[in-house]
């Protein structure tokens, strides 16, 4: 499926240049997406990449170990640079030599790399568009101003309020909220410091909470959505959007939301929500390059939890590129080097697949946990891959930091995946000592 009339005042610059050969590529700390994906397609590609980061010794360990798989990476430049900081970005590069392309997969960076992309001239996406995202109260208000997330008529727009830089949590105590609510970080990302909270002694409480770590932060506070969550997933080059597909997400408890297990949906997409999904996409000028919409299902509509303007992480991009079968992070990449995508990317449609994440219950040391290991048997490949190692010590997170491993399982039938996953698991020992 695609999208062929993105609004063209939101289009970003993106017209057709011959290949370059030097890619500059923005991170923070080395992730799964950049070591197994983005990297393995740059050499495929014919690339050397420039990579900036604030972490270099971080990302020179990650790659002398090479890939999961062997996968050859690029002619590889690991260059500090402070780059949350756009002067600095586009002051490297300059000082570098003139980039031929610029990109970046991480949620903390996409502002930064859009405005060095514009700066020289270059294929990226629209730096507000970049910034609507990432800020979660500025999420609000774009889709409130474009009149696409509830209206007079279907007044459902999610009821938020933004606690400012600096602002005593104190002043919330009278806040007249629909609890009970959610509070995050307005820039937060992978759930961290995301809690749902009861009432308005709760809240400054938890405001407080988070405040200790994470001084001044400014937060946001939005009505709970309840109901089924998924995700769209979609690839665009400021002329088609194509939706990639989606995943069934699964939570723990409340008060906390952390991914314990994400289904692949089949295809096509359902419907009416992935058209709604889109329309906001496109009133928030979303559509050049990876992009991973949460929202939740209530009814025939579709409600926006966040907006992740990057490929979907924690190895579910890997599983998507398997399973769909086409070059994904090869025509993300192009996409920033100017090349348009095809009108029909070629994908299967027959992949089924289940995401299975091992969390911590307790803080302590991990003694013991299976190592990684891959298997294939009756239609069903599993793919275990540890996340943290024997012997490490770590505090309970309550996030995706949690992770002691991660379970990939694919195939063609739900039913034997979901058996060949229940089989490994209660096989498995996983233990801490407190």
């Amino acid at each position: 499926m695609n999208e062929n009339d993105l609004d063209a005042a939101s289009r970003p610059s993106c017209a057709p240049a011959p290949r370059p050969h030097r890619l500059h590529l923005l991170a923070l700390n080395p992730t799964d997406s950049v070591t197994e994906g983005f990297l393995p397609a740059a050499a495929r590609l014919g690339l050397t990449v420039t990579l900036l980061t604030d972490q270099p010794e971080a990302h020179e360990r990650a790659y002398e170990r090479g890939t999961e798989h062997g996968a050859p990476l690029p002619a590889l430049d690991i260059v500090h640079c402070d780059v949350r900081d756009f002067r600095e970005v586009i002051s490297r590069m300059a000082a570098d030599a003139r980039p031929q392309a610029v990109f970046t997969n991480s949620d903390h960076l996409q502002v930064q790399a859009a405005l060095a992309a514009q700066y020289f001239g270059l294929p990226g996406k629209d730096w507000r568009a970049a910034l609507r995202t990432k800020n979660k109260a500025e999420l609000r208000r774009a889709l409130a101003a474009a009149d696409m997330d509830g209206s007079d008529a279907d007044p459902g727009a999610p009821w938020s309020a933004e606690l400012g830089t600096g602002a005593d949590p104190a002043t919330l105590a009278g806040l007249d909220a629909p609890f009970p609510c959610v509070v995050k970080p307005r820039e937060g990302v992978a759930s961290e410091d995301v809690v749902l909270v009861a009432d308005a002694d709760e809240l400054v409480q938890r405001c407080h909470d988070i405040r200790a770590r994470r001084a001044g932060a400014a937060l946001v506070i939005e009505e709970f959505l309840d109901g089924e969550l998924r995700t769209l997933e979609t690839l665009g080059d400021g002329r088609t959007l194509h939706v990639l597909g989606g995943f069934r997400t699964e939570l723990s408890p409340p008060p906390h939301f952390i991914e314990e297990r994400l289904h692949l949906l089949p295809a096509p997409p359902p419907q009416p929500h992935t058209d709604q999904v889109l329309a906001q996409l496109r009133a928030l000028g979303v559509g050049f390059g990876a992009c991973h919409t949460e929202y939740v299902v209530q009814g025939d509509r579709a409600r926006l939890i966040e907006v992740n303007y990057r490929a979907i992480g924690d190895q579910c991009d890997l599983v998507l590129a398997e399973l769909l079968g086409i070059p994904l992070f090869e025509h993300i990449l192009r996409t920033h080097m100017g090349e348009p995508l095809p009108d029909d990317l070629g994908a299967r449609t027959d992949g089924r697949a289940r995401m299975e994440y091992v969390l911590a219950d307790r803080a302590g040391r991990l003694v013991s946990a299976p190592p990684a290991s891959v298997t294939e048997r009756g239609g069903v490949r599993l793919d275990y891959r540890p996340l943290r190692e024997i012997g490490e010590d770590h505090p309970l997170y309550r996030t995706n930091r949690d992770f002691l491993g991660v379970l990939r399982a694919t195939g063609t039938d739900q039913g034997l995946i979901d058996a060949a996953v229940a089989e490994f698991l209660a096989k498995g020992r996983w233990e801490i000592a407190s």
